[in-house]
C-alpha cells in the first residue's frame, strides 16, 4: 500500500515487475487464487461489516446522499455477491493465450493473432468497495496487475478488502505485487498515476465529473466509466403493463447507479394513460418528476423540466419525463441528450425495435427490457471493471476480454522480404 510520492512509485515499479510474472501464469494458478479470495471474503465478512460501517457513518455525518450512501454500504448479502462474483469468474475461462484468428501466408508465413494481457491497470473509483473485488479479480484473472485508487468514503472497506487480494495472490503463489492499494486520497495521488504511462497502460475511471476533470492531460491512456444518462421511450405500440413494470424497475430498483433510467420518452399516443398510471406509482416510491408542459398536463405535480434536467444524472429518485411525437423524435432526443450507456424502447412493433436498435448509438440498446441489465454479472462476464462509453478497444461492460489485447504471432522456416 502507497501513500506517499516514493512509495507510489515503488508500488508502480513492483506492480510493472508482477504483471511479467502474472501474464505467464497459469489458469490453474489464477483460479485457485481467485477461490482462495472468495474464501477469505466469507471467512472475513464480519470485519467487513464493520469497517464498512464505520465508512457508512463517517459519509452520512459528511452529509452524503441516500443514493450515494446506497453504493456505500454492504451488508452480508452484498458480501456474499462479492464473493460469489470472484468464483464465477474463476469459473470461466481464461482469455489468455486465445487464438483469436489465424491464417497462411503465400509466401509460407504462419499468423496467429493471440489474447494477451494488458499489463498494469489501474483502477481510479469512488464509493463502491465491491468494485475493489470486481477489479481486482478479473485483472488477475486476464493476468494484469491492478492498481486500486478508492475514494475517501470507502477508504476503511476498501482497505480490508485489497489487504485480502493481496493475501490470496501469496497464498495462491502468485506475487502478491500484482494488486496494489493506494491507501492515499489526495487528488494528488492521481495527478500522479494519470502521468505514469512508464508503469501504466491503462487507467479505468469510474466517478462523476470531478474524477473526469482530475485525469484531463493524462498521458496514460484512458477507457472512461462515466456519466449514466439512460433513456427508456414508451412507444404508441408498446403493452403499457410491461412498460410500467420496466420503467419502476429501471429507475427504482437502485436509483444511485449508472445503469438507472433518468429520462423518460413517451410517444404522444399512450401518454395520457400511461403517464397517469406511472405517474402515481412513483409518487408513491418517492420519484420527483421533472416533466415537460404535456407531461404536467397529465402529472400536474411534476415539476416544470428546465433543459439542463435534459442531461442530468441525478443518481437519486428524480426522473426527467417528455412526451414526443414519434420514434424519430425519440431517437434524435436520445442522440442529442444520451450518454451512450444503455437506452431502452417498449413496443410491440418489430419494425420500431429494428430502427431504434439500429439508430440509437449506445453501448447497449434494449427492446423490452429495463437498463437496469447493463452489468457485467448479469452479462455473464462474473463481474466488470466498469461500463464503457469509448468507441475504442472496450464498450459497454467490461470483462475479461476487455482486459486484454493482442498480438500476432508470425512462424516462418527462412522467409525474408524481397
Amino acid at each position: 500500500m502507497a501513500s506517499k510520492k516514493g512509495d507510489l512509485d515503488a508500488m508502480l515499479r513492483t506492480a510493472r515487475d508482477a504483471a511479467r510474472v502474472l501474464a505467464l501464469a497459469k489458469g490453474i494458478e489464477k483460479n485457485q487464487t481467485l477461490r482462495l479470495l472468495a474464501g477469505a471474503i466469507r471467512d472475513q465478512k464480519d470485519e467487513i461489516l464493520v469497517a464498512n460501517r464505520g465508512d457508512y457513518q463517517r459519509a452520512l455525518a459528511r452529509g452524503r446522499s441516500a443514493a450515494f450512501l446506497d453504493r456505500l454500504k454492504l451488508d452480508q448479502q452484498r458480501i456474499e455477491a462479492m464473493a460469489l462474483s470472484v468464483e464465477q469468474v474463476a469459473s470461466l475461462a481464461d482469455p489468455v493465450g486465445e487464438v483469436i484468428a489465424g491464417w497462411r501466408r503465400p509466401n509460407g508465413l504462419e499468423i496467429t493473432q493471440v489474447r494477451v494481457p494488458i499489463g498494469v491497470i489501474a483502477v481510479i473509483y469512488e464509493s463502491r468497495p465491491n468494485v475493489t473485488i470486481d477489479a481486482a479479480c478479473l485483472s488477475i484473472k486476464a493476468g494484469n496487475a491492478v492498481v486500486l485508487r478508492g475514494g475517501s468514503d470507502a477508504l476503511a472497506t476498501n482497505r480490508l478488502l485489497a489487504d485480502l487480494v493481496v493475501r490470496s495472490l501469496a497464498s495462491g503463489g502468485l506475487p502478491a505485487g500484482a494488486a496494489a492499494f493506494v491507501d492515499d486520497v489526495d487528488r494528488d495521488a492521481i495527478q500522479v498515476l494519470k502521468k505514469r504511462s512508464d508503469l501504466i497502460d491503462l487507467i479505468i475511471p469510474r466517478g462523476g465529473p470531478e474524477l473526469k476533470r482530475a485525469l484531463e492531460g493524462a498521458t496514460v491512456p484512458i477507457l472512461p466509466h462515466f456519466d449514466g444518462v439512460c433513456h427508456v421511450y414508451v412507444d404508441r405500440a408498446a403493452d403499457l403493463d410491461m412498460a410500467r413494470q420496466v420503467c419502476v424497475n429501471a429507475k427504482c430498483s437502485r436509483p444511485g447507479v449508472c445503469n438507472a433510467m433518468e429520462s423518460l420518452l413517451v410517444h404522444s399516443a399512450v401518454a395520457e394513460p400511461f403517464l397517469s398510471m406511472l405517474g402515481e406509482q412513483l409518487t408513491a416510491r418517492g420519484v420527483e418528476i421533472r416533466g415537460c408542459e404535456r407531461t404536467r398536463r397529465i402529472i400536474p405535480r411534476a415539476i416544470p423540466a428546465t433543459e439542463q434536467d435534459w442531461d442530468a444524472e441525478y443518481l437519486d429518485l428524480i426522473l426527467a419525463v417528455r412526451v414526443v411525437d414519434s420514434l424519430d423524435e425519440a431517437i434524435a432526443f436520445i442522440a442529442r441528450h444520451g450518454s451512450g450507456l444503455a437506452d431502452a424502447i417498449i413496443t410491440d412493433s418489430f419494425a420500431a425495435a429494428e430502427r431504434f436498435s439500429a439508430e440509437v448509438d449506445s453501448a447497449t440498446v434494449y427492446v423490452n427490457a429495463s437498463t437496469r441489465f447493463t452489468d457485467g454479472f448479469e452479462f455473464g462476464f462474473g463481474a466488470e471493471t466498469g461500463i464503457s462509453t469509448n468507441r475504442l478497444h472496450a464498450r459497454g461492460p467490461m470483462g475479461l476480454r476487455e482486459l486484454t489485447t493482442y498480438k500476432y504471432i508470425v512462424r516462418g522456416n527462412g522467409q525474408v522480404r524481397g
